[in-house]
């Protein structure tokens, strides 16, 4: 475990409340190998529009006010690499702690709620393949769970528009009520205490959970939905990358992405680049 102290020049648009103490630790998984995209590289390292895959999310989940403090979980063989690649090019207000990988996404989880700083209360758990949430959308799933004290979760998800069926062996067994079914994202947003105890319940079990929900739910927890658009999408394949660039284009054409850009020519940064202030210790 390291730590990274925060840039001097940080983002200036942030999200929520400026005048709120932060509580809230924003953890960016970035520790898979990414065995079906295919990139030796890893898919959190590959270019989009200019930057490293991971460095969307991290810039996004930075300029969240209530946001205090950001954990990046990845490999520790590349940790150096994370640390030049993609923290290196972007200039944070957040002071970023990096922990080592296990050997599943839980693990990787696990191992991220062990330096979450103990004043913050809440915990974002956010995928680094995810590079195209929003600010916005992560303060919502934020405030729900810091406003109701009879929930202990909320994740981002979005409503199911295709039709569902329930298959076996290629035959179509049933065709449930799609108006139930939401596809779930990142990130997820627990209370600190609560999620590390669920984690350290499925560990202690030998359980495996699709997502972080769901160790929540097993322990009788009730977690809620946010909804978020459609477009936060997961990079797993490599055609995930063509649509994930395409809306992050239209995203910056439209409305930029919250952050100065240095100069775009610059040797070998292959497009914009969000750079650390001066005086960072990056």
């Amino acid at each position: 475990m390291s730590t990274l102290k925060p840039c001097a020049c940080a983002c200036a648009e942030k999200v929520g409340s400026s005048s709120m103490k932060p509580d809230t630790c924003a953890i960016v998984v970035a520790g898979g190998s990414g065995l079906r995209f295919g990139d030796p590289r890893g898919k959190q390292y590959v270019e989009l529009c200019g930057l490293p895959l991971a460095c969307w999310s991290i810039i996004a989940l930075d300029r969240v006010a209530a946001v205090g403090h950001i954990v990046v979980v990845c490999a520790p063989e590349r940790e150096q690499e994370m640390r030049e690649r993609v923290l290196g090019r972007v200039s944070l207000r957040c002071e970023v702690t990096i922990a080592p990988a296990g050997a599943t996404r839980q693990d990787s989880v696990r191992s991220g709620l062990t330096v979450v700083p103990r004043e913050l209360d809440y915990v974002a758990i956010h995928d680094a393949a995810r590079p195209l949430i929003q600010p916005e959308v992560a303060k919502l799933a934020i405030d729900r769970v810091r406003s109701d004290d009879s929930i202990a979760g909320a994740i981002c998800a979005a409503r199911v528009t295709d039709t569902l069926k329930l298959v076996e062996d290629s035959t179509i067994v049933a065709t449930p009520e799609r108006g139930f079914y939401w596809a779930a994202q990142t990130p997820q947003v627990f209370r600190r205490v609560e999620i590390a105890q669920a984690h350290a319940v499925a560990h202690r079990d030998g359980y495996v959970g699709t997502d972080d929900a769901s160790l929540i739910e097993r322990t009788g927890g009730r977690v809620v939905c946010v909804a978020s658009p459609r477009d936060n999408i997961k990079v797993t394949l490599p055609e995930d990358l063509v649509i994930a660039r395409a809306l992050m284009e239209r995203r910056l054409i439209e409305g930029g992405c919250g952050s100065d850009f240095a100069d775009d020519s610059a040797p070998g940064s292959g497009g914009p680049d969000v750079s650390p202030g001066r005086g960072s210790s990056l």
